[in-house]
């Protein structure tokens, strides 16, 4: 049974770490998975696979893209159903939306309890964390260039590495690529 994943790649694309979706998608097929593709960005690769052991996945994707980019990039998967379900949690609900943009940062490992009290607003900045649910934590930015703010907050407090996404790509992907047929 295939199931479709997205592979949420840090540090893709920025600082200098440009990357083409051609050869991302060559890298991915290269490891066997099918229906590769690329979404905005090219931080965000769409796949198909019959193998469930995602950490061994995980593992494999990052020693690939590390043997062909000459540097370490961080892989986060997740399932469409998985991201449906971070959409039906609605963790935005009741925020304002004028100027704001609504962030999800991906953690590697989910926290049982979250070590900080939230909601809390990052120094010197008008950016909050507002909720954590698994491997998923949740933040409001307000312009100014306040977007790089929580993934960077939340790597150094949790030391940990994380990548961040507008809550708009989460929805985009799930409607472009949720597909009848494939299991979760």
């Amino acid at each position: 049974m295939m199931s479709r994943f997205v592979a949420f790649l840090r540090g893709i694309n920025v600082g200098g770490h440009i990357v083409n979706k051609e050869r991302l998608q060559e890298a991915f097929t290269s490891l066997g998975y099918q229906n590769v593709s690329t979404y905005k960005q090219s931080g965000n690769v769409i796949f198909e696979t019959s193998e469930t052991n995602v950490e061994g996945m995980k593992k494999k994707i990052e020693e690939k893209l590390h043997k062909m980019l000459d540097y370490e990039v961080a892989v986060f998967l997740r399932t469409i159903p998985q991201l449906k379900n971070i959409i039906d949690l609605d963790p935005f609900k009741g925020q304002q939306t004028e100027g704001t943009s609504f962030l999800v940062a991906m953690l590697p490992n989910a926290h049982s309890t979250f070590p900080f009290q939230l909601p809390l607003t990052i120094p010197k900045s008008t950016a909050q964390v507002i909720s954590a649910n698994g491997t998923e934590v949740f933040s409001v930015t307000h312009g100014g260039g306040e977007g790089a703010l929580p993934n960077q907050f939340l790597e150094s407090k949790l030391k940990i590495k994380a990548t961040t996404r507008n809550m708009n790509i989460v929805k985009e992907i799930v409607e472009k690529y949720a597909e009848n047929g494939l299991s979760a």
